[in-house]
């Protein structure tokens, strides 16, 4: 791959589920372009936090928030970039399968900014946020 020749769908899709902690959080790239990107994440009864109102943690909102920034970043770099700052807001409560937006912000050549959005199978917005990346050029 070289720099004008940035990963596709499918390749950040193989990517995404080398790690056992995105297989488990059940994503799939659905739309990918240069400097954005579209997930989703098959709900799990594991994710709830409380049994009586049947909504997600925010562990796990957190988390989408911040992989899909930075898979947001991964389509513009090609490559992982390291989260150096997170900032994650809650809306309203989020059940079932969710849909994570992401999109680059600011890209700099030492560090870059995304957002991600997450809503739910109703297409509520429960969750967003904003990630510091560090995105300097790699050696060599």
């Amino acid at each position: 791959m070289t720099e004008t020749t940035l990963p596709g769908a499918a390749e950040i899709q193989a990517r995404l589920l080398k790690g056992p902690y995105h297989q488990w959080l059940g994503l799939q790239v659905l739309a990918v372009g240069d400097g954005s990107i579209e997930l989703g994440a098959t709900w799990r009864e594991e994710w709830v936090v409380n049994p009586e109102g049947g909504y997600t943690h925010g562990g796990i909102l957190a988390t989408l928030v911040d992989l899909t920034a930075d898979w947001a970043l991964v389509s513009r770099t090609g490559r992982g970039v390291p989260t150096i700052d997170l900032r994650v807001d809650y809306h309203r409560p989020a059940r079932g399968n969710l849909r994570a937006t992401g999109k680059v912000i600011k890209f700099g050549r030492q560090f870059s900014v995304a957002e991600a959005q997450i809503f739910d199978a109703e297409g509520q917005l429960v969750a967003s946020g904003r990630g510091v990346y560090a995105t300097p050029a790699p050696k060599g």
